[in-house]
């Protein structure tokens, strides 16, 4: 097996990757907790190919990374990759989303998750990305999920991220579609 540093000090990103990735070949492993990567990318690829070149680097290992956010139609694509930094707490995040929004009548939106795999000298070697439509609700719904999972709504399903069960968020989200392009190119 190859080792590979997937670019996070969060193990359940960890873990999330390493469902993604089961029977690739890699083991996967966190990368130094004291690496720091700034995100300074104006879009997810750009974050997600920086945060995989400079891990890899330092590590001299295989590395991954991913970057994702949430992008609302009706203000311009915000949050966008400034969607982590939208607020102090999930709830803040949402309530400041949903504040900006008001009443308009456009709430469609996408999740899109941009990952990377540069090789030990920084290069990068493989990239995806995944997007998944939905909408935003006027209100959260669910109890699952994280961040701003409960006022995404996808109709094909009638739920929110937040209501689904994992097993369906992870086929039909962003990530799912990123690492299943990854997948079928790798």
């Amino acid at each position: 097996m190859t080792l590979l540093v997937v670019a996070t000090g969060n193990p359940g990103k960890l873990r999330e990757m390493q469902a993604y990735l089961v029977d690739s070949g890699w083991e996967l492993t966190l990368k130094p907790e004291e690496l720091e990567i700034e995100e300074t990318g104006d879009t997810f690829a750009a974050n997600a190919c920086l945060k995989a070149s400079q891990v890899a680097l330092a590590t001299g290992n295989w590395a991954i990374a991913d970057d994702s956010g949430l992008q609302v139609d009706a203000l311009n694509g915000a949050p966008g990759v400034y969607s982590a930094r939208y607020g102090k707490t999930d709830s803040e995040r949402i309530a400041r989303l949903l504040r900006e929004l008001g009443d308009e009548v456009d709430r469609g939106a996408q999740f899109t998750c941009a990952v990377a795999i540069a090789d030990p000298h920084g290069s990068i070697t493989l990239q995806s990305e995944g997007i998944c439509r939905g909408e935003i609700l006027h209100a959260p719904r669910g109890h699952g999920g994280f961040g701003y999972d409960p006022i995404f709504y996808v109709p094909q399903h009638q739920l929110t991220f937040a209501e689904m069960t994992p097993e369906l968020k992870r086929l039909i989200s962003h990530r799912g579609q990123a690492f299943k392009s990854l997948r079928v190119r790798n």
